[in-house]
């Protein structure tokens, strides 16, 4: 029994240290505002890795970001290495101090997100096509600004709890 209980703590204590609060960035400089950084032209360049850290794709996105209101649509276009094109409009809406809720046509329900500092945290539903079959997968997307040019993006694709993919991102906005 005694023996147990220690497997249950130490598990425990893997997965509290495997979470991340966006707030623990809000001391982080340069402060990341998602409706004036992604205003305007913004370009990137990103991997899927799977599982296993494997490279399984590589892409580059051209994003046209405009703002009205309290929404911003960012305009995606992705080209992926082996040729294939998609496209993603994203609404997003400022729904508190720091807080966003955003669609997409591909997107399964609302996308929650939430800003502190430097950092991003985005979360969402996705329905993705691969080998053949369209798999809805959770998306835990961590965004966080280098500096006034340069943003970082790191998501993990989960499905039923378990990380299937990664995806590295790196964006640099256009004069």
């Amino acid at each position: 029994m005694k023996r147990i209980l220690i497997m249950a703590f130490v598990l425990t204590m893997l997965l509290a240290g495997c979470s991340t609060d966006v707030a623990e960035y809000r001391e982080q400089q340069p402060k990341l505002d998602i409706f004036t950084w992604f205003q305007g032209n913004t370009e990137a360049w990103g991997m899927v890795q799977d599982r296993s850290g494997k490279q399984i794709r590589r892409f580059h996105v051209v994003i046209a970001g405009d703002v009205i209101g309290d929404t911003l649509t960012l305009n995606e276009r992705f080209v992926y290495d082996d040729g294939e094109k998609q496209q993603r409009v994203w609404h997003i809406r400022r729904v508190g101090a720091d807080r966003y809720e955003g669609t997409a046509g591909d997107i399964d329900g609302v996308a929650k997100g939430q800003a502190a500092g430097n950092a991003f945290n985005w979360q969402y539903s996705m329905n993705v096509k691969a080998s053949g079959n369209t798999w809805l997968l959770h998306f835990d997307d961590w965004m966080y600004l280098q500096d006034e040019m340069h943003l970082f993006n790191k998501t993990e694709m989960k499905k039923f709890g378990v990380t299937v993919a990664t995806v590295t991102l790196f964006f640099t906005r256009k004069p």
